[in-house]
């Protein structure tokens, strides 16, 4: 059931009716796209309307279904993305590869959604292994710094959810048209998966050497873009990529995914990346990488991306990320 409270506080009945009044027709998280084809990899969009009783959303959270699988968020700007990974139920095929465990929550945490505005929480992933006219439930936890709103109820054997005043978003399975076919939609891939190596071109700066540039195409709308490259340090004294900066984007931020106790977490390093001496250092799918924020015009495959790297001793050196398919090839 939705619920509305507090850390260590009550609230009283008066705030505890306002809070539960936001949760209307209409007025609760729900997908943007309510139907998915069977074996197909979606975009799978939660649209969240309102904070909770006035208050800024600051986290959400999705548990995702059994035959949801291979998920990957889109990272937010201004937000913290923590994936939880576990065991499936039953094993799944990804173009070959038997997976049994991937992720099964989603986190994006210390935002700042105002109540006046709405937004939209992006998870790509693959409907695998359910039967049309089943709807998988994605129960949302909505938390506003002390209050927190669950939206996770389901109704049995498939009853109508529209009188209940907390429903989890569902999906409804279609049959599919794909004949099993995949469609990768995916406007970031941070699995990790090794990308094609692109011919982009290799800079030298000094004892360094830059080179493998490339970022990928991001879907019509999607706020933020990824680039990739590798820097070689053949000196006998350290180096440090510092910044970076470009012309089509309004931020260039340097982070990195980490995995710990089965949980993914993306951060940013605003203290830049270390280049030691006659070592190699990778920007690659899964692993460090460039963020560009608020970009102008949505990278499209075959087009260009220009950036400035600077660095401790090396100083500004410009580079051109050749843009390559979502999927990095």
């Amino acid at each position: 059931m939705k619920t509305i409270k507090t850390f260590g506080k009550t609230l009283p009945l008066a705030a505890l009716l306002s809070a539960t009044a936001f949760a209307g027709a209409e007025a609760h998280v729900s997908f943007l796209d309510k139907e998915a084809s069977q074996e197909s990899t979606i975009l799978a969009t939660l649209q969240v309307p309102h904070g909770c009783d006035g208050k800024a959303t600051t986290e959400v959270r999705v548990k995702l279904p059994e035959g949801f699988v291979f998920a990957k968020p889109q990272p937010k700007a201004g937000w913290e993305l923590e994936v939880i990974k576990g065991d499936y139920q039953k094993t799944y095929d990804n173009h070959g590869d038997k997976v049994k465990t991937g992720a099964i929550e989603i986190r994006w945490k210390n935002g700042n959604l105002s109540d006046d505005f709405y937004d939209t929480f992006v998870i790509q992933g693959k409907v695998s292994g359910v039967e049309a006219g089943t709807s998988l439930a994605f129960p949302v936890i909505q938390m506003c710094g002390d209050a927190v709103a669950s939206w996770d109820q389901v109704a049995k054997d498939g009853g109508d959810p529209h009188g209940m005043k907390s429903p989890a978003p569902l999906l409804k399975v279609v049959a599919g048209d794909s004949h099993g076919h995949d469609h990768d939609m995916a406007g970031m891939d941070m699995s990790g998966m090794g990308a094609a190596a692109p011919a982009g071109e290799t800079v030298k700066a000094g004892d360094l050497e830059i080179s493998g540039g490339f970022a990928k195409a991001m879907l019509p709308g999607q706020p933020v873009g990824g680039g990739f490259f590798t820097v070689k340090n053949s000196g006998q004294t350290d180096d440090r990529l510092l910044s970076v900066t470009s012309p089509v984007s309004g931020e260039v931020q340097i982070h990195a995914m980490e995995t710990k106790d089965n949980v993914m977490r993306m951060r940013q390093l605003k203290d830049g990346v270390a280049i030691a001496a006659g070592e190699t250092v990778k920007l690659e799918p899964g692993n460090l990488h460039l963020m560009f924020q608020k970009v102008k015009t949505p990278f499209k495959q075959g087009d260009t991306v220009p950036v400035t790297l600077i660095f401790e001793k090396a100083g500004k050196v410009d580079l051109v990320l050749q843009v390559l398919s979502a999927q990095g090839r």
